[in-house]
């Protein structure tokens, strides 16, 4: 059996399809039907996401009027 992958729209088989699946509060919010190359690039752009961001050293002074 096989489906679109809800990102590029290829068409995918079960065995190679990744469903994500998002919940916020136990309820279910999204869920996205992924080809292989699709939840790879999903998986990347998390962890970009996610990480927590380095903090950079500024020399320059803030002023808030």
């Amino acid at each position: 059996m096989s489906a679109d992958c809800d990102a590029c729209g290829d068409a995918v088989s079960d065995p190679l399809a990744r469903t994500v699946r998002l919940t916020v509060d136990r309820s279910q919010v999204d869920t996205q039907r992924l080809c292989p190359g699709c939840f790879a690039d999903w998986i990347e752009r998390y962890r970009e996401e996610m990480q927590p961001e380095e903090r950079e050293t500024i020399d320059d002074e803030i002023i808030v009027d």
